[in-house]
């Protein structure tokens, strides 16, 4: 029966993604899978509700965080903070450091932001954009730009993601901050190499797009449009929690619209709730978007997905999983089992969210340190998801930045995370066995 509701629930994934629907369609079919699954093992509705319930209650923290971020994404767009670090940003690329400088960028700006989409629809459109006016190959330039975005998507103190893995894990955020910083610095480097060695045979254009020409018929670009990123860094430097450090950044931000770029405070309140539009269209493309009604889907998913875990855990459906990663945990290592289960759920359940939660759930009693737990999990579910062509990690930001889907191929910074963790893990396995008399 577990296979039949599994298989079932993987078909109404597939027909979604095919037919080019909302993945809530699927979510929601596999609810009522789920739910009817539980009715058959002879738990109540009244009790499959509250065990979902229960679920959704383990992240509900981290709900007002989205708001924040959609409010935080809308208003840095209005008040200049972004095309303001977009045209700083734009004066040092040339075209033989080009994949180099977009994978760069885009890092920067998704720390900041914290939001792998914001930063693909902002810094990415226009990196894709440049890559079009100097002549270069549009699917390195996108491997580079999925490569940035989702590193800050992993490593950053206002980033859901980030968030959610704590929540789940229960433990704190910039301790998982720092030790992710120690996993991530060897693939960093390494896609820093690749994208300077891409560069080196390069023969476009030497002068970037005005790009500042354009962002200046509609924003004031002066320096105190930086403030806003100033209080992200300052406050995250002292750990002060993420829910005050993202107010404090949305006020100054909200500052800088009334009295630089000179826009009423009620229209700033209404851009923060349905997103920033401009009428500019060539900066629309680049900045349109963001605002709290821009997250109600993805808190949706998360809603959902979070109910899932719930369900799981009392009726026992993913039981039969969990022994085989236990297996496959005992004959290699468990970060092993951790990938392995990542991938399937990515691939199977197409949403980072989902996989997070299903890899915790299944591999949870796999690595006992919850820190160590944690950063497995930023490493594998959250780094994977964007190599999923059909997940909407890969498809979403692909698609804002109009690039092609063997841009995938490019995205080396996401290979190399997780390989050199499965390699490290082997090799620490081999120390340990060594060590044994």
């Amino acid at each position: 029966m577990e296979i039949v509701i599994l298989l079932s629930f993987c078909a109404g994934l597939t027909v979604c993604v095919l037919l080019g629907r909302s993945i809530l369609y699927a979510l929601l079919f596999g609810l009522l899978l789920f739910f009817l699954y539980g009715k058959r093992k002879g738990f109540s509705l009244g009790e499959l509700a509250r065990t979902a319930l229960s679920g959704v209650r383990t992240i509900r923290k981290i709900l007002l965080v989205f708001l924040l971020i959609g409010a935080l994404t809308a208003v840095w767009r209005a008040s200049g903070t972004i095309p303001l670090i977009v045209c700083s940003a734009i004066t040092f690329i040339h075209p033989s450091v080009f994949y180099l400088a977009a994978f760069l960028l885009n890092c920067v700006v998704s720390v900041l932001m914290g939001t792998s989409f914001g930063t693909a629809a902002t810094t990415g459109a226009v990196c894709m954009s440049m890559s079009a006016v100097l002549g270069l190959h549009p699917a390195l330039a996108g491997g580079a730009v999925l490569s940035g975005i989702y590193f800050g998507d992993r490593w950053s103190p206002v980033s859901t993601s980030a968030l959610l893995v704590c929540e789940v894990t229960k433990t704190d955020l910039f301790s998982n901050l720092k030790k992710m910083f120690q996993t991530a610095l060897l693939p960093f480097l390494l896609a820093c190499g690749v994208y300077a060695v891409l560069g080196l045979s390069i023969r476009g254009a030497a002068v970037p797009p005005d790009i500042e020409t354009a962002f200046s018929r509609q924003f004031a670009l002066h320096w105190p449009a930086f403030l806003p990123v100033a209080a992200i860094l300052l406050l995250s430097a002292f750990r002060v929690h993420v829910k005050w450090t993202m107010l404090a950044s949305i006020v100054l931000a909200a500052a800088c619209c009334v009295t630089l770029q000179k826009m009423p405070l009620l229209s700033v309140c209404r851009m923060m709730l349905l997103g920033f539009e401009t009428s500019d269209p060539e900066l629309a493309a680049m900045l349109n978007g963001g605002g709290v009604v821009s997250m109600a889907k993805g808190l949706a998913i998360v809603c959902i997905s979070s109910a899932y875990s719930g369900i799981f855990h009392q009726t026992g459906l993913l039981d039969g999983t969990k022994h085989i990663l236990s297996r496959i945990a005992c004959a290699a290592t468990p970060f092993t089992a951790i990938a392995c289960s990542a991938l399937v759920s990515n691939v199977i359940g197409c949403s980072q969210t989902l996989s997070i939660l299903l890899t915790h759930q299944l591999c949870g009693d796999l690595e006992p340190d919850p820190q160590s737990l944690a950063v497995d999990l930023e490493d594998t579910s959250v780094i994977i998801a964007p190599l999923v062509p059909w997940s909407l990690a890969c498809a979403v930001p692909l698609a804002s930045i109009s690039a092609p889907a063997v841009s995938v191929l490019a995205a080396c910074y996401l290979y190399f995370l997780p390989l050199t963790r499965l390699a490290g893990s082997f090799l620490q396995k081999a120390r340990q066995n060594a060590g044994k008399p």
